[in-house]
C-alpha cells in the first residue's frame, strides 16, 4: 500500500513539473480505444509575434485557451501553437500521433518527457516527402509512453489555406488496419476516376469528339486534384518538389472548372440553343484560366479564396443554365442537373467540414469524393445516352433514306459495315493501348526495383554499402532489444593495403577488395548475416542472434579463408591477410548499437597492435591506430 501511494505521489509530482498549469493531463492505458480524438484536450495559443519554443513554454495561462473551430476558420496566415499532455500510470505503451491533413505547410512537434525536451520533429508539405519521420500521406509521429512518465507535446502550426487539425492518437495495429482500408478506398476512387478519364480520352482521340475531350480533361484534372488533396500526388508524383505541392491545388482548381464549363457548353448544346449562355461559358472559362495562370504570383490564401468564390459562383451559373434547359425540355440537361447537384452538395458539405463550420463524424474529403464519383459516373451515363441518341438518329436517317430511295440501299449497307468495322477497330485500339500501358507500368516497376536494389550495393565489391549497413544495424538492434537476443559485429581491415596500392597500383588494390569481398560472402551461411563495405579497405559484418563464441568462430574461419587465398597480380603473388575486431552483446537501448560498433572498431585496433592477421575480441584496454 505504501508503495502504491508513493507511486501516486511521484506521478502527481511529475505532472506538476512537466505540464502547463492550465492543461488537462490525459491518462491512457492499453484498454483505451484508438483512434483517440485529442481535440477535447488541446490548448491553443496565437502569439502576436514569432516566438521561440522557450518563450511559448513561459506564456501565462491567459494566453492559452481550449481549442475550438473558431481558431482555424480563415483560409490564410495560420500561425499558432497547440499543447496537450499524456501519461500512462499502469503500463508502457507504443502510440502514434496522427495529424490527418496532408496540406499543412509546416508542423513542428516539440516532445517533452517529464518536462525535458526529448525530441523535435519538423514536417509539412514544404519539405521533401522522404524527410518525414514516418513515410505516410498524413503526418505521423511514433513514440513510446513509459509507465508513470508524463509526455507533453507542443505543436507549432504554420500554413496557408485550410488549417484543419484532425489530431488523433493511434496504436500501431489499429493505424495499420485503417491505413490499409483507407488506401484501398482512395486507390479505388482514384482508379475509377483515372480509368474513366483515360477511357474517355481514347474515345476522344479516336472519334474526334470535343465532348469526350472536355470530359476527359475534366475527369483527369479532377483526379490529379483529388490525388493532390489526399497527399498521393506528393508521395508518388513529385516527392522531391515541395514547391510544386504548394501551387498545384490553386493551379488545378481553375483547370477543372474550365473543363467543366466547356463540357457543359457541349453537353447542353448551347451553340444551337442559347448563344448568350454559350458566350457566358466561354468568357468564364477564359477568366478562370487567367486566375490559374496568375496563381504563382498571388499569395496562396488570397488565390485560394478568389478561386473558391469564383468556382462557387460559376457552379451556380452552370446549375441555372442546366435547370433552364431542363425546363425547356432538354433531356440531357435534366440528367446533367442531377449529377451536378450531387457534386455541389458533396463539395458544400466538405467545405463546411474543412472550415469547421459543421461537425460530422466524417473525414472532410469524404462527402466531396462521394459526390464527385457519383457526378462523374452520372456524366459518363449522360455521354453514353447522347452517343446512343446520336446513333439512333443515324439509324432513323438511314431507314428513311432506304424507304425513299431503294437504289442507295447498297451504299447505306456499305456505310453500316464500315461503321461496324470502325467500332471494332476502336475497341481493339482501346485494348491495345490498355495492354501497352500495363506493359509500360510493369517495366517501370521492374526498373524501380532494380534501381532500389542498386542503391544499396557497393559498385566496386558487389556487397552492401555503408547506407545499407546502417539501416540493417538499426533494424537488427531493435530485434535484439525486443527479443533479448545477442547481436555480433565484426570490423575487418585488410593488412598493409596501402603497400599493395603503392607497389602494384590501385587496380590491384581494387581487385584485392573484390576478391576478399567474395570470400566474405561465401563464408556467411545464414540469410540474415550481412557483409558490407564500410569504407576504404574496411568491411563490416552483422551477425544477428550470435554470441561472442559464435562470432569468434565465424571471424576465425573468415580470417583463415582470406589468409589461404592465392592472389596474383600480373604474375606476382600478393599475400592477403585481414585483422578482425569482434564485439557482441544484447542491445538494451538506442545508443547501444553505436557502442557495439565502437567496441568492434577498438578490437580491430587491438588486432592490429597484436601483429595483424588475427581476431581480437573487444577488451577494455584501448588500442592505438596502426598504419596499414
Amino acid at each position: 500500500m505504501l508503495k502504491r501511494n508513493s507511486s501516486l505521489i511521484l506521478l502527481l509530482w511529475l505532472w506538476m513539473c512537466s505540464t502547463p498549469s492550465f492543461a488537462t493531463l490525459l491518462s491512457i492505458d492499453e484498454s483505451t480505444t484508438t483512434p483517440l480524438n485529442l481535440t477535447p484536450w488541446l490548448m491553443v495559443s496565437h502569439p502576436t509575434s514569432a516566438k521561440e519554443f522557450t518563450e511559448i513554454q513561459a506564456l501565462p495561462k491567459t494566453d492559452w485557451h481550449n481549442f475550438t473551430n473558431k481558431d482555424i476558420q480563415k483560409l490564410s496566415g495560420h500561425d499558432f501553437w497547440l499543447s496537450f499532455s499524456l501519461t500512462s500510470p499502469d503500463e508502457t505503451l507504443s502510440r502514434i500521433l496522427a495529424l490527418d491533413n496532408p496540406l499543412l505547410d509546416k508542423v513542428t512537434i516539440y516532445h517533452l518527457v517529464n518536462n525535458k525536451l526529448a525530441n523535435t520533429v519538423l514536417m509539412g508539405d514544404t519539405f521533401p516527402y522522404n524527410e518525414r519521420p514516418f513515410l505516410s500521406n498524413i503526418f505521423l509521429y511514433p513514440f513510446k509512453l513509459n509507465m508513470d512518465d508524463t509526455h507533453t507535446f507542443y505543436l507549432h502550426i504554420q500554413t496557408e489555406g485550410s488549417a484543419a487539425i484532425p489530431l488523433n492518437l493511434w496504436s500501431s495495429n489499429d493505424l495499420a488496419q485503417i491505413a490499409e482500408s483507407t488506401a484501398v478506398e482512395h486507390g479505388f476512387q482514384l482508379g475509377v476516376l483515372a480509368a474513366i478519364g483515360i477511357f474517355s480520352l481514347f474515345i476522344a482521340i479516336a472519334s474526334g469528339s470535343f465532348s469526350y475531350s472536355y470530359y476527359s480533361g475534366y475527369v483527369l484534372s479532377m483526379t490529379l486534384l483529388v490525388a493532390t488533396i489526399n497527399g498521393f500526388a506528393f508521395r508518388f508524383l513529385w516527392p522531391n518538389w515541395p514547391i510544386l505541392q504548394q501551387v498545384m491545388v490553386p493551379f488545378l482548381l481553375p483547370i477543372v472548372m474550365a473543363f467543366a464549363l466547356m463540357f457543359t457548353e457541349k453537353i447542353l448544346q448551347l451553340k444551337y440553343l442559347n448563344r448568350r449562355m454559350l458566350l457566358t461559358c466561354r468568357y468564364s472559362a477564359v477568366y478562370i484560366l487567367c486566375i490559374g495562370l496568375a496563381t504563382p504570383f498571388i499569395q496562396y490564401g488570397t488565390a485560394l479564396y478568389i478561386e473558391i468564390i469564383s468556382v462557387a459562383v460559376l457552379s451556380l451559373v452552370l446549375m441555372v443554365f442546366a435547370i433552364t434547359q431542363a425546363i425547356n425540355g432538354h433531356k440531357l440537361a435534366r440528367m446533367y442537373t442531377i449529377g451536378w447537384v450531387s457534386m455541389l452538395t458533396g463539395a458544400c458539405i466538405s467545405s463546411l467540414l474543412y472550415l469547421s463550420v459543421i461537425d460530422l463524424n466524417l473525414k472532410p474529403q469524404t462527402p466531396v469524393m462521394l459526390g464527385l464519383t457519383f457526378e462523374i459516373i452520372f456524366m459518363s451515363l449522360v455521354l453514353a445516352i447522347r452517343y446512343n441518341d446520336e446513333r439512333k438518329a443515324k439509324l432513323r436517317i438511314q431507314q428513311e433514306a432506304l424507304r425513299q430511295a431503294q437504289k442507295i440501299r447498297s451504299a447505306r449497307e456499305e456505310a453500316l459495315k464500315a461503321e461496324a468495322e470502325s467500332n471494332e477497330k476502336l475497341e481493339q485500339m482501346v485494348q491495345e493501348r490498355t495492354l501497352e500501358l500495363e506493359i509500360t507500368l510493369r517495366e517501370l516497376h521492374e526498373v524501380n526495383q532494380k534501381l532500389t536494389e542498386q542503391s544499396t550495393i557497393d559498385s566496386l565489391t558487389g556487397v552492401k554499402n555503408r547506407s545499407a549497413f546502417d539501416k540493417r544495424l538499426i533494424a537488427e538492434s531493435r530485434i535484439s532489444r525486443r527479443q533479448e537476443t545477442p547481436i555480433a559485429l565484426l570490423m575487418l581491415d585488410i593488412d598493409r593495403f596501402k603497400l599493395i596500392n603503392d607497389r602494384f597500383g590501385h587496380l590491384a588494390g581494387d581487385e584485392a577488395l573484390r576478391t576478399i569481398a567474395q570470400t566474405l560472402q561465401q563464408h556467411l551461411k545464414r540469410p540474415t548475416d550481412l557483409v558490407s563495405r564500410y569504407g576504404g579497405e574496411e568491411f563490416a559484418i552483422i551477425l544477428p542472434n550470435t554470441a561472442e563464441d559464435g562470432a569468434l568462430q565465424v571471424a576465425e574461419t573468415i580470417r583463415d579463408a582470406v589468409a589461404s587465398l592465392h592472389f596474383e597480380w600480373e604474375g606476382v603473388a600478393i599475400p592477403l591477410t585481414i585483422s578482425i575486431g569482434v564485439s557482441a552483446d544484447i542491445v538494451t537501448n538506442d545508443q547501444h548499437s553505436t557502442k557495439l560498433l565502437e567496441q568492434a572498431d577498438k578490437a580491430l585496433y587491438q588486432a592490429k597492435n597484436g601483429g595483424r592477421n588475427q581476431v581480437s575480441l573487444f577488451s577494455s584496454v584501448q588500442a592505438r591506430p596502426v598504419p596499414n
